[in-house]
């Protein structure tokens, strides 16, 4: 057993299956942090969560876990609509909180986070970054190998067409963008180190839910570099991502849901052969995302690193998501400012 000698003590708020099948086996074998706690609306629900994962506390609230004083901080999967509120509420009870992404509906919401108070770290949990496959990848943009990185390209997709499923309800912020969008969006972001200038969508609905099931976006961050990328909730599960530049190209096989504890790989092509006849892989030793991700967020927490990604980055992330919305309602370019 990994013996933590700094330990951040984690409440997780509801049993919602993201914490209890990633996020907490993630924290368990983390090197700073250890799950706890976990609340429910129902202290029956918490109470059976608590034994499958060998938490010691349950609770049948969510004020309840938040007014624990041996809680050091919380991870938040709620719904959406429920990620801006419930966090606020977290950090004025004093815990650091990690929030399961997208960090809010909007911008305008996301903003609300930027008032509180800057002694507990709010971070929107993005697993991939903290990923060695999309470090290594951006080591290899850094380098110059590639040449000039130009285009990005994403497809992730799935099939749900549960009408009970939180992801099909709009209202709550469910739909395509909201949910896997926000990946390749990230990815712009992160592998060309800079903001997109201008978004352009278009974006299928659901006729029955009224979420989108199909969207497409093009995002232009200036100097002939591109992000294109297509996402579904309605279509076979399938994910790639190409880093496409002057010299070689890069493409990382599973980079959204990379399996946990397991190798990945990536792959890099001069184009010399047609196919992937060319394509030298490498690849990545196992690792845990989520893991990565809470030792990312404790290190901050116990004051060893600082936090690479704060509230600013997530009230960014949301200002796209807001443009890509609105490009379908004005078919057309939105600027972002």
């Amino acid at each position: 057993m990994m013996i933590k000698e700094k330990t951040v003590r984690w409440g997780i708020l509801s049993t919602a299956k993201i914490g209890r099948t990633k996020v907490i086996p993630g924290m368990q074998g983390s090197r700073t942090g250890q799950a706890v706690a976990i609340a429910s609306r129902h202290q029956d629900s918490a109470r059976r969560a608590a034994e499958e994962l060998g938490l010691e506390k349950a609770f049948g609230s969510y004020e309840e876990l938040l007014a624990d004083p041996d809680i050091d901080a919380v991870y938040n999967p709620l719904p959406n609509h429920m990620h801006v509120p419930m966090t606020i509420e977290a950090v004025r009870a004093g815990k650091h909180v990690l929030c399961e992404k997208p960090i809010a509906l909007s911008a305008e919401e996301a903003r609300q986070l930027l008032d509180l108070p800057k002694d507990k770290l709010v971070a929107e949990g993005f697993m991939v970054r903290a990923h060695p496959q999309w470090m290594r990848a951006r080591e290899i943009v850094r380098s110059g190998e590639l040449g000039d990185l130009r285009v990005i390209q994403g497809f992730f997709s799935y099939f749900n067409a549960d009408p009970g499923n939180i992801r099909n309800q709009p209202d709550i912020g469910g739909g395509g963008l909201m949910d896997i969008g926000c990946y390749p969006m990230l990815a712009g972001r992160y592998f060309f180190e800079a903001e997109p200038e201008r978004v352009l969508s278009l974006i299928d609905l659901d006729p029955e839910f009224g979420t989108d099931r199909l969207a497409s976006a093009l995002l232009d961050f200036g100097g002939g570099r591109r992000l294109d990328f297509t996402v579904s909730t309605q279509l076979v599960p399938y994910q790639r991502l190409h880093l496409l530049g002057t010299k070689k190209r890069l493409e990382i096989v599973i980079p959204f849901n990379a399996p946990q504890g397991e190798a990945t790989s990536l792959g890099l092509d001069d184009g010399s052969a047609l196919g992937d006849a060319s394509m030298r892989p490498e690849i990545i030793p196992p690792s845990n995302q989520y893991a990565e991700m809470v030792d990312v967020f404790g290190r901050a927490v116990l004051g060893s690193e600082p936090l690479p990604y704060g509230i600013e980055d997530a009230v960014q992330n949301m200002k796209v998501m807001d443009a890509l919305f609105q490009s379908e309602k004005a078919d057309g370019w939105v600027s972002i400012d």
